[in-house]
């Protein structure tokens, strides 16, 4: 059987963290074998630019951190996601393709042409079997991330920058309705765990 990729997406503080451990739950409840991943990382060296793309005292081009986000994935790809896939089991990953489109193309104002030739590069026709994007006001993500950690290098950026990352997450989910699954973010967490398991009845339901 082959395996199921998840992908989970948004801004920062829109919580993603906590519906990841939801979504491994429901997965155990299912008797389903997974991993838990991220981006960027996810190998050896992909944690090792992991540092260097969130660390606030490095100053870089758009297209420099552009082009380490997805060497970074050509690794995860080579090294975790396609072994997994190809051994039949599902994969959750915190990140992937969707927030380089929304960071680098929306944040960084990157010309979209540019990221669709690196991910045409990078995967080929390889996209996730589902993405649950978590959409938060701005407002409301900064409040969060204020209250739990000191700023990263993206976390430190202003408000209209997360704005066009918001935006741009919010076109492409509006691009690719079929995969991509927007959930308010806003709601309780009672509602939003609801919501996790209501887009996963698609893929479940062969299990």
């Amino acid at each position: 059987m082959k395996g199921k990729f998840i992908t989970v997406e948004g801004i920062d503080g829109a919580g993603k963290t906590t519906q990841l451990a939801w979504l491994a739950e429901i997965l155990q409840r299912h008797g389903i074998t997974y991993i838990v991943t991220r981006e960027p990382g996810g190998t050896v060296l992909g944690e090792q630019l992991r540092q260097l793309l969130l660390d606030k005292t490095v100053l870089m081009h758009a297209e420099t951190e552009a082009l380490l986000m997805f060497a970074a994935r050509r690794e995860h790809l080579d090294k975790v996601i396609l072994p997994v896939l190809a051994n039949g089991q599902w994969i959750i990953s915190d990140r992937f393709t969707d927030a380089s489109f929304a960071y680098q193309g929306g944040g960084r104002e990157l010309e979209n042409s540019k990221l669709v030739t690196l991910e045409q590069w990078v995967q080929g026709d390889l996209q996730p079997d589902l993405t649950l994007y978590f959409d938060v006001p701005v407002e409301l993500a900064q409040q969060r991330v204020k209250q739990v950690k000191h700023a990263d290098r993206f976390e430190q950026e202003q408000f209209d920058f997360f704005q066009r990352v918001r935006e741009a997450y919010l076109e492409r989910a509006n691009l690719y309705p079929q995969r991509i699954c927007r959930i308010d973010g806003g709601l309780s967490l009672e509602a939003v765990k609801i919501a996790v398991e209501q887009a996963l009845q698609p893929l479940l339901k062969h299990v």
